[in-house]
């Protein structure tokens, strides 16, 4: 039996939570987040907690257990406080820019890139080589900062690129250049 799926959830003075089957819509000051689960969950509430349990003794409901808690504990969050993510472009001539709900990149390729922002997400840019990606979803802030940062991931020779904010030794991995003997 999972452990997280056991502990549950705390709800905020302002977040409000309405359920209706398998179906949890979580609202709070910074926005509003909906999810529907697999039917092997029942999600109840109780007082100022939601308590996630399983309907079945199959490994699929085991597994969904502490996966619907911890997406449940994620929207709360998303709601109360939010997600963001850093990203910082490095790169003679790489730079970013807004331009309505796209965002411009310029990665040195012989064309500008434009990346469509979606609903519910707030991008902004400093010095044009730095972004911040915040929004209530942590689902959807992790999938845009990825879809970004794919356009040119950083390159082991010179390390330019698109890259998470303190994402340098731990997962670039540096190469030695050439040396004439």
């Amino acid at each position: 039996m999972s452990r997280i799926g056991k502990k549950p959830v705390q709800i905020p003075d302002k977040v409000k939570v309405a359920i209706s089957g398998t179906t949890v819509s979580v609202e709070g000051p910074k926005g509003k987040v909906s999810k529907t689960f697999a039917p092997v969950v029942k999600i109840e509430q109780q007082d100022k907690t939601l308590v996630v349990s399983k309907t079945e003794e199959t490994r699929f409901s085991r597994a969904m257990f502490g996966t619907a808690r911890s997406v449940i504990a994620s929207m709360v969050q998303g709601v109360s406080v939010g997600y963001a993510k850093e990203l910082e472009i490095q790169g003679v001539g790489f730079k970013a820019a807004l331009k309505g709900n796209k965002l411009d990149l310029a990665l040195g390729y012989s064309h500008p890139i434009l990346h469509t922002i979606p609903e519910g997400i707030k991008v902004t840019v400093t010095d044009q080589t730095k972004l911040k990606i915040e929004g209530v979803d942590k689902q959807l802030v992790g999938q845009v900062t990825s879809e970004i940062r794919a356009y040119y991931p950083p390159e082991p020779y010179k390390g330019k690129g698109v890259r998470l904010v303190g994402e340098h030794a731990e997962r670039v991995r540096r190469k030695e250049g050439k040396t004439v003997a």
